[in-house]
């Protein structure tokens, strides 16, 4: 079986119905249900969003620096906190658990 049926297989066992699960290697999340998808999709285009306005300023001063730190910290942090809320525990892992 390759990586990727294994992968799959693990992204449908979801009884619960997390929106994000357990990476199977390392510590983190992976979206596993659609709302988990929407989620990430929203972050990277509220990260991107953030870049261009950034890079639109002609000559940014320590405040506009500062202030872009500070969204993208807290995209960062309200991802990471909707992971938690909807995700399974997180631990670190290698490989499927043995059953």
């Amino acid at each position: 079986m390759s990586y990727i049926q294994k992968y799959t297989e693990y992204l449908k066992d979801n009884p619960k119905e997390y929106w994000f699960k357990r990476k199977l290697y390392g510590w983190g999340w992976t979206p596993a249900k659609w709302q988990g998808w929407v989620v990430v999709l929203i972050a990277v285009l509220l990260i991107a969003w953030n870049g261009i306005y950034f890079a639109e300023i002609k000559s940014p001063t320590n405040e506009n620096i500062n202030w872009f730190l500070i969204r993208t910290a807290i995209i960062v942090g309200l991802l990471f906190l909707i992971c938690f809320k909807k995700g399974e525990k997180p631990r670190w892992q290698w490989g499927p658990d043995k059953k």
